[in-house]
């Protein structure tokens, strides 16, 4: 195996990250498409390494465009820690509920749609990120703590206050898929976001999760 350094990730250990990622994403989206009875397809997931400061840009650019979004905020931590963002285009939670009841959003009162619409997101979340995290531990040997979820309905990439959540001088992990609802209008975004101090542990755990095959 290669040399275990504190400041940077190598291109084998990315590779090993981003299988982990294919199987803890997998499950994540089984347990959804289980609970909704819909098939829910995923891109190949991809590793990133930036500067805390430029993950709103980098956000603007995965979704596409620059119009509202929708945003899970999840606080993780155990050996290691970071924080969970699950982004839809604005608007998507009323699909969602539609989804997730039978029924179309118009059939609930306007003055309990935003409410409802981020109750649904925070359960879309809870199942996502909380599958998610908890396979990419149980294969590290790990075990997680989370916040609880925040939900923002109606935001810009910019709102992402992430100089809250992260050191903006510090080096992120950015772990990143996209998914899509299977004959529905609906795809979102599922950012892990792995902070600097978090780093020396994982290339440690990912060293020893490789040697069992070795």
């Amino acid at each position: 195996m290669t040399d275990i350094a504190q400041d940077r990730i190598t291109d084998e250990e990315i590779e090993i990250l981003q299988e982990i990622m294919n199987i803890a994403f997998g499950k994540a989206t089984a347990d959804l498409a289980e609970y909704i009875d819909i098939f829910i397809k995923l891109s190949v997931p991809d590793v990133n390494i930036r500067r805390t400061d430029d993950i709103s840009q980098y956000i603007s650019d995965a979704i596409r465009n620059h119009g509202p979004i929708s945003v899970v905020e999840q606080k993780f931590w155990g050996k290691f820690k970071g924080y969970a963002l699950l982004i839809f285009p604005a608007g998507s939670g009323k699909e969602l509920i539609t989804i997730l009841s039978g029924e179309e959003f118009d059939a609930y009162g306007s003055n309990s749609i935003d409410e409802l619409e981020k109750a649904t997101l925070m359960e879309v979340g809870n199942i996502l990120i909380g599958a998610c995290i908890g396979k990419i531990a149980d294969i590290l040997n790990d075990i997680m703590t989370y916040s609880p979820p925040i939900v923002l309905l109606e935001k810009h990439a910019g709102a992402i206050v992430l100089h809250k959540l992260l050191d903006p001088n510090d080096n992120v992990i950015i772990l990143r898929t996209i998914f899509n609802f299977e004959k529905r209008e609906v795809s979102g975004l599922l950012l892990l976001l792995f902070s600097q101090e978090s780093i020396y542990w994982l290339k440690r755990a990912l060293n020893e999760f490789m040697e069992q095959y070795e």
